[in-house]
């Protein structure tokens, strides 16, 4: 097994920086799908770029790297222990190189291990089979989109659709739903992984193993491949969009299994994955550990570029806001308006949010605008270098914003997916703005860092500290203003509406 620790890497690395053919596919399908010169074909300019980026720098596609979880086949005889602990080899050495963001936190004590490895952290699975090789797959689905996981147990009442009862036409209803109540807040478009039926444990672990299908497959069962295309013809017409910013493409695969349950019980298992669709495999030599084959992508094929021009086509109607920020310069802002930020930001998520409702900030936020980003650094020689930097889900701190932002000074919050009524209100009291990045951009976005100028409260870990970045062309759209607007608001309502007639 002498190339197994080498073969494990490339697996890692790859699923990481390279975004399968399917997926790729399904992404451009969108980008030509929606209608120039609008929100979400911006985004979507954008996320080509990005996707390119992320091939040609090898780095993330986005920065939350989320939990690496493997299934590996190994025929029978092979010992999957020294399997087990090349694959926790080889996610630390990605860790290490900045392939994987360190996103494996203590549950007890807050602690990042800082390498990706802790109790159960990653997660794999073991099964064994008849065949020769030993088959290794390998999926990072990040926080966000898994946060938008949902499970029903029907028969249930759902918002907007009535009751869902226990046949197809309840599970229709279920993941109908399932699409709309992520909105952006899983970096949309998505796919979902759906298993009707099974215990509550047993069906989001299937309903995840359908994941690993391809986007372009047809299910074997006719009845279920019906309903796929179906809610992926019926969720499109939704109008949630590429980034919750409404448009045409809200989702870009359903892949639904089904498994017999207890009398008793109906679960409607959904995992909800992101447009950064990171999913990749290998076939290897079961005496060597070589790679013999690669699964959902031909190493020999190459790589086609996906952005349709410069990534973010400039109008020159774009606002240039340079911090310090100031409330006149927030209160001219209306939803809609595209900013470029020029100058000096500071990164604050769920950590520096909780520190900062019981202790002052180290830094002076007045003017500022605050990221709620998490991103991948490497410290080269006594410089920090930014891997990856993309915008993490902003309702995460919904309980913390509005104080802070009424305390502190803050001027821009910058995030993905929106935030809610509490945020809102502060922005209007106090003459600020939510500027919405485009989730999973992370490579689009850590060109955009001139210069890290230095990091607070590493005690939180690299994801969880504040860093102070300067940033040059950094473009985000404002989508919570200070006159009380919201066009999350608005893109939930209309699609709300949309997702009533579905059941006409």
């Amino acid at each position: 097994m002498e190339f197994l620790a080498n073969s494990l890497l490339e697996l890692v690395t790859q699923t990481a920086t390279n975004l399968p053919p399917d997926v790729r596919a399904a992404m451009s399908l969108a980008a030509e799908a929606e209608t120039p010169g609008t929100q979400a074909a911006q985004a979507l300019d954008i996320i080509l770029s990005n996707i390119d980026m992320a091939v040609e720098d090898e780095g993330p596609v986005c920065q939350d790297t989320g939990m690496p979880t493997f299934v590996v086949h190994t025929p029978v005889g092979v010992n999957q222990l020294r399997i087990r602990k090349a694959i926790l080899e080889a996610v630390a050495e990605a860790t290490r190189r900045g392939k994987l963001r360190p996103n494996s936190v203590d549950s007890i004590t807050g602690k990042n291990s800082g390498n990706n490895l802790g109790e159960e952290t990653p997660v794999v699975h073991f099964e064994q089979w008849e065949e020769d090789e030993i088959e290794i797959r390998l999926i990072l689905k990040g926080g966000g989109c898994e946060n938008k996981n949902i499970q029903y147990s029907v028969p249930c009442n759902l918002d907007h659709l009535g009751r869902a009862d226990r046949n197809l036409e309840g599970v229709r209803k279920c993941l109908l739903h399932a699409v709309w109540q992520a909105q952006g807040q899983g970096c949309a478009p998505g796919v979902l992984g759906v298993c009707i039926g099974g215990d509550r444990a047993h069906g989001y672990e299937l309903a995840k193993e359908q994941l690993f299908r391809t986007l372009d497959d047809v299910n074997p069962n006719p009845e279920l491949a019906k309903l796929e295309a179906e809610i992926l013809r019926e969720a499109n017409k939704l109008g949630v969009g590429t980034m919750g910013f409404g448009g045409k493409t809200s989702l870009i695969g359903c892949k639904i299994r089904a498994a017999n349950r207890l009398p008793a019980s109906f679960f409607v298992s959904v995992a909800y994955e992101c447009w950064a669709f990171r999913r990749l495999g290998v076939r290897l030599d079961a005496a060597s550990g070589a790679i013999t084959r690669w699964l959902y992508r031909d190493p020999l094929r190459k790589v086609e570029r996906m952005a349709r021009g410069e990534g973010f086509p400039l109008t020159g109607r774009e606002v240039v806001l340079e911090p310090p920020l100031t409330e006149a310069q927030m209160r001219a802002l209306k939803v809609g308006d595209v900013v470029l930020i020029n100058g000096e930001m500071f990164t604050g998520r769920d950590n520096v949010h909780s520190y900062l409702m019981k202790n002052p900030p180290p830094v002076d936020l007045n003017g500022a605008a605050l990221y709620h980003c998490g991103p991948v650094m490497l410290k080269e020689g006594e410089r920090w270098k930014t891997k990856a930097a993309g915008p993490t889900t902003s309702i995460r701190e919904e309980p913390y914003q509005g104080e802070v932002i009424k305390r502190y000074g803050v001027r821009a919050v910058i995030g993905k997916g929106g935030m809610g009524p509490k945020t809102l209100a502060a922005l209007k009291e106090t003459g600020a703005v939510y500027l919405n990045g485009i989730g999973g951009a992370a490579q689009y976005y850590a060109r955009t860092v001139e210069e890290v100028l230095g990091v607070y409260l590493m005690e939180f870990g690299i994801p969880e500290a504040m860093w102070r970045l300067r940033v040059k062309g950094f473009a985000a759209i404002v989508t919570m203003d200070a006159h009380g607007n919201s066009l999350h608001a608005d893109v939930e309502r209309e699609s709300g509406k949309a997702l009533e007639a579905a059941t006409a």
